[in-house]
């Protein structure tokens, strides 16, 4: 153990001496190595935020819900197929709850985009949700003043609503300010009881409570009467249950309610955000082979680089190798001298590339809308890389080094 530390110390030493004595020739040299390691970990640190942030996203839509919905979101069924499909009915949300097991929880909603209106302020593409009571239980709002909505204004469809960080500021200047104020929506009040906590950038589309108002479904149906748009069912399973057991016994409860007969297939969609994850996942898995081949190049021709100082060491320290094995240095120790000097210099070259990278991700972090930072298991791996990388490029100059005849190599000049 004492002599693998005192070959790793002269090794050590070696590097920053030849870092020191010919600095021009190894940043050229290292260059490669910096650039690979900034590609790689550059493209990794970036997608796999930007992925984390979409499956955030995606996930709070109801990440363990089934959506009942007439249309499809795989894209595999043609068009003109789901045009002839009936949309979700509230009535139809009822009967499943009876049918389903009593854990089970279900919401309708509607959407509609329109106007909101404050004194002389108006406000265009507000969404606006109209839900039912167990919405909450299923796609989570968090409130960041005032109150949810309770069963009460349910049970008697009551003008309330809670409302969009967005949306408040832009109507009364602090979004604070909301809570207690009245607004208009097709000529009628709205009392604000509640602000919804800020979700910020959402890139995975899905709810967009920042920029909406959510009120009881009976109340929003009321005024707009049949024009909503994207009208869903909500199943979310109860306790021990998974994914593809809601999908199964919601699809027979649903099938029994559209009175479809065995031969006949369903006029609905069970849509969950699944495929949506899984799509995501293949995307950015073909985004990572590219940042990996272009990473790849520049590694190999920085191993190049890295193998041209090793060759030239080897050359300038040839009387020193000679002498040392003419004193009794074994082969191994001349080779794992050499070896751990080319994985020093490449580690030196990869950390310059993940400081670039740190501070490129402080920078964009702001003006992409979600932050880009590097894990640890992406650090793990960029010094793996660099020790791969400096073991095979200093593999050959190191076994050079040590079949080298101690008389000659002492001998030389």
């Amino acid at each position: 153990m004492r002599k693998t530390f005192e070959i790793l110390g002269t090794g050590l030493k070696m590097a920053l001496g030849e870092l020191r004595s010919n600095k021009l020739r190894t940043f050229l040299s290292l260059f490669g190595i910096t650039i690979g390691i900034f590609c790689i970990i550059g493209v990794l640190a970036t997608v796999n935020s930007l992925e984390n942030n979409i499956k955030n996203d995606l996930r709070s839509l109801g990440g363990e819900t089934v959506f009942i919905d007439k249309w499809d979101w795989t894209g595999t069924i043609p068009y003109w197929k789901l045009m002839n499909r009936p949309e979700p009915k509230y009535a139809e949300m009822q009967q499943l709850q009876r049918t389903l097991p009593a854990g089970y929880k279900l919401a309708f909603a509607i959407q509609r985009t329109d106007k909101v209106e404050m004194d002389d302020i108006a406000l265009d593409n507000v969404s606006m949700y109209g839900v039912t009571e167990d919405f909450n239980a299923i796609q989570n709002i968090e409130i960041a003043d005032g109150r949810y909505l309770q069963s009460v204004d349910f049970d008697r469809d009551i003008n309330y609503a809670v409302i969009g960080t967005n949306v408040a500021e832009q109507l009364f200047g602090i979004a604070d300010k909301a809570v207690g104020k009245q607004v208009k929506i097709f000529g009628h009040t709205i009392n604000i009881v509640g602000l919804i906590k800020k979700q910020g950038s959402n890139m995975g589309g899905g709810w967009r409570f920042d920029d909406g108002l959510v009120m009881p479904y009976g109340f929003l149906r009321t005024l707009v009467k049949d024009k909503w748009s994207q009208p869903n069912i909500m199943v979310k399973g109860g306790p021990g249950t998974n994914l593809a057991m809601v999908r199964d016994e919601t699809t027979a409860a649903y099938r029994s309610i559209r009175k479809l007969r065995p031969t006949q297939p369903d006029n609905f969609s069970l849509n969950d955000m699944d495929y949506f994850l899984n799509f995501t996942a293949n995307i950015f898995s073909g985004i990572n082979m590219g940042g990996w081949a272009i990473a790849g190049l520049s590694l190999f021709v920085g191993m190049f680089g890295v193998a041209n100082i090793m060759f030239v060491t080897v050359r300038e320290r040839t009387p020193q190798i000679g002498l040392k094995k003419a004193i009794g240095a074994k082969k191994m120790t001349i080779l794992l001298e050499f070896l751990l000097e080319s994985a020093f210099l490449c580690i030196m070259g990869g950390m310059v590339g993940v400081l670039l990278v740190f501070v490129l991700t402080k920078i964009i972090s702001g003006s992409m809308g979600f932050p880009i930072s590097i894990s640890l298991p992406i650090m793990i791996l960029a010094v793996s890389i660099c020790i791969i990388t400096g073991l095979l490029a200093g593999i050959i100059p190191a076994f050079k080094a040590a079949k080298l005849d101690p008389v000659v190599a002492i001998r030389s000049k």
